[in-house]
């Protein structure tokens, strides 16, 4: 039987588990994050980095390794005990949830990164605005998000101009684990980045690279025909 719980109650549940396979997940490491990281410039050396739902800290072992400075939060604690723990003292990792004021001053970051976190927040607008006030002139905004056609699919809705919310069950982690989210429109990822001074640089719908093959040989024949994500670079507008 499956279990429903909160966002956050969810991956305190998860943490351990999660960060055990977030290497070799075929979604995670052979899908989303190549196609994130080819967002980001080729040069973060001294780039100052908010990874914003940073979970198990894998995003920032990779960036910190190519020398940025990194500073992950989450809403999870036991995800941030794991970052912790994958960084060991490299990059600062805080507690915190992006629907309130984050504690950064204004223009402290050059690069905002925020992979597979926002489907759990139904109003965008208010953590793009933190987003926009924490990064420097000019800063780059880059996310990813489950494709919105694919959830219009998946989900079955009749209602896809609707931010909504559904359900999955998640089967990848031991005891299967019902999680919620907000599936939304196309028009509803890119809107809230004009209204809150972004200007869209690139939008990608990415293909898996081909070591997802050799994991899972199904789902990498199904997203070589169609994207389950979306990938999105913006700019701050000065």
């Amino acid at each position: 039987m499956s279990q429903t719980i909160n966002t956050r109650e969810a991956y305190e549940k998860l943490a351990k588990r999660y960060s055990a396979k977030i290497d070799v997940k075929p979604h995670n490491a052979f899908y989303d994050r190549p196609n994130t990281l080819s967002l980001l410039p080729s040069d973060l050396k001294n780039k100052h980095i908010l990874d914003a739902g940073c979970g198990p800290g894998k995003y920032a072992e990779i960036i910190l390794n190519q020398g940025a400075q990194v500073t992950g939060v989450d809403l999870s604690k036991n995800m941030i005990a794991e970052a912790r723990k994958r960084n060991k003292e490299k990059g600062e990792f805080l507690v915190h949830d992006l629907t309130t004021t984050l504690p950064f001053s204004d223009q402290a970051f050059d690069i905002v990164l925020c992979p597979l976190v926002l489907e759990y927040i139904y109003d965008w607008n208010p953590v793009f605005r933190e987003f926009k006030r924490v990064l420097k002139p000019g800063g780059i905004f880059v996310f990813s998000v489950t494709h919105p056609y694919f959830d219009y699919q998946y989900f079955r809705t009749n209602q896809y101009v609707e931010t909504e919310k559904v359900s999955a069950i998640w089967r990848g982690f031991g005891e299967p684990i019902k999680i919620e989210s907000y599936r939304r429109s196309l028009m509803d990822c890119v809107t809230p980045l004009m209204n809150n001074g972004f200007t869209l640089d690139k939008l990608v719908e990415p293909l898996p690279v081909a070591e997802f093959e050799q994991h899972d040989a199904k789902h990498y024949e199904e997203l070589m025909e169609f994207p389950a994500f979306l990938h999105l670079r913006a700019i701050k507008a000065t």
